[in-house]
This record gives structure tokens, sequence and C-alpha cells, in this order.
């Protein structure tokens, strides 16, 4: 299985100069906890995470409730918080070269680059429903009504 099979394609991305407020609000429409940052030359330069998001407001957010200190997010930019040049991974890279590079640099996400450009990314979450999904089908096809049909 590669990068290319799991990964969520044309991902959202945010704007080095936006603010923290504007990032989180697209994270909770989305749903994800990853922006990839793209410059004003559409380069990718970063990552934004909602946990840079929460080191950098000193609050904890969570799903469903609303941002505390809007006023702080306003005014804070995210090419100020955001990892700047992010590992990376091609769409062609098996998964566990994605999930060896997560747990050897501690990071939840990879952006998929495909040359200079931006294609996808990849989460922590992928790997385990892709892992799942692997078992799964594993446990199907040995199961014993399975191994029956094949033995006849």
């Amino acid at each position: 299985m590669n990068v290319s099979d799991m990964m969520t394609a044309h991902p959202a991305t945010i704007a080095s100069h936006a603010t923290l407020e504007q990032a989180l609000q697209t994270m909770q429409i989305l749903g994800c906890h990853h922006l990839p940052v793209i410059s004003s030359e559409h380069h990718l330069i970063g990552v934004l995470t909602l946990r840079d998001c929460q080191q950098a407001l000193g609050e904890p957010l969570k799903k469903g409730q609303p941002l505390v200190n809007t006023a702080l997010a306003s005014t804070i930019h995210v090419s100020a918080v955001m990892t700047p040049a992010p590992i990376v991974v091609e769409p062609d890279a098996p998964a566990y070269e994605a999930a060896r590079l997560m747990l050897e640099h501690y990071i939840g996400c990879l952006p998929v680059m495909r040359g200079e450009t931006l294609i996808g990314i990849v989460t922590n979450t992928d790997l385990l429903v892709a892992f799942m999904q692997l078992s799964q089908r594993s446990s199907d096809d040995t199961s014993p009504s399975r191994n029956r049909f094949l033995n006849g």
C-alpha cells in the first residue's frame, strides 16, 4: 500500500498571512487538525496544527467549544506559529515509510508532494484507518467460512 492509497487528496490549505482565528475556523468547519501553509506564490512553506494553535493561545481547544481568546487569535498570524519547512512524502512512497517518518520525527501528518506541487496530506489517522482495513481484510481471508468456500 502506498501513501496515495490513503492520503486526503487536494487538502484544504491556509495562507501564511491568515490569522489563527481564520485557521481555527477552517479546522472546525472541515473537522481536521492539520493545515498545510501556503506562501503567496502558492508554495508549501509549513504546516499548522491544532496543537500549535493551542500552545500559541495558551488554552485547550476542544471540538464544539467556542474559542475563548478570539482577540488574541485574531492578531497572531499563521506564519508565527506554524512548523516551517515540513517533512514531506511522495505519493508513491510505501505506507510504512510515511509511518516511519511520523514516528521518527514525532509528527502527526505529512504533506504529500509530487515535485513542487502539494497533492495531498497523510495523517496518523489515515494510517490507522488503512491498518484497520488491511487487518479486517486479512481476518476475512482467513475466516472459516471463507476457507470452506475456497476449499470446496
